[in-house]
């Protein structure tokens, strides 16, 4: 499996691999597909400017996971955002969710980061069980989720010499 940070001439990779994880895991993302699919080509280059991309290729070059990563506004300056972060079913536990937050965690890192942060949908299971190996914590923040006010959301924390923040 290779991790590849995405340049912005690969956004149609991009876009692609952000569609299918919203067609196919809608319940866990923050956006919705509707949304998503009505963004042209620019904003899909200006994502991959403005946030670190990674994508999981298999050896075939087909796309498996994705992972962005973002100083999300109003967070520390200090702390670097996991989102959209999606393995493709066919491919999970195979330590690809693994490699993937392992990008943003020496991303993360080289900035002069402290914290990797992300939000984590009220039962999202399967996503709770990855964060809480890689050693994210929860925080007890909480808040609506945005395209579905009638859902919550959870913001984990974890520090990058890999202690927990509680």
């Amino acid at each position: 499996m290779l991790i590849h940070r995405a340049l912005e001439d690969d956004w149609p990779l991009v876009r692609d691999v952000r569609l299918r994880a919203l067609r196919e895991n809608p319940d866990v993302f923050a956006s919705s597909l509707p949304r998503e699919e009505s963004f042209k080509e620019s904003h899909w280059r200006m994502r991959i400017r403005t946030g670190p991309t990674w994508v999981a290729l298999d050896d075939e070059r087909v796309p498996r996971g994705l992972v962005s990563m973002i100083q999300e506004p109003g967070s520390p300056v200090d702390d670097r955002h996991v989102v959209s972060l999606w393995v493709a079913p066919e491919v999970r536990r195979r330590g690809i969710g693994w490699a993937l937050l392992d990008a943003v965690r020496e991303a993360a890192a080289a900035e002069g980061a402290r914290t990797v942060s992300l939000w984590i949908v009220d039962g999202n299971n399967a996503a709770g069980d990855l964060y809480v190996r890689a050693g994210f914590a929860r925080t007890g923040e909480r808040q609506p989720l945005p395209r579905d006010p009638s859902r919550v959301e959870e913001r984990w924390v974890r520090t990058l010499d890999g202690s927990q923040v509680l």
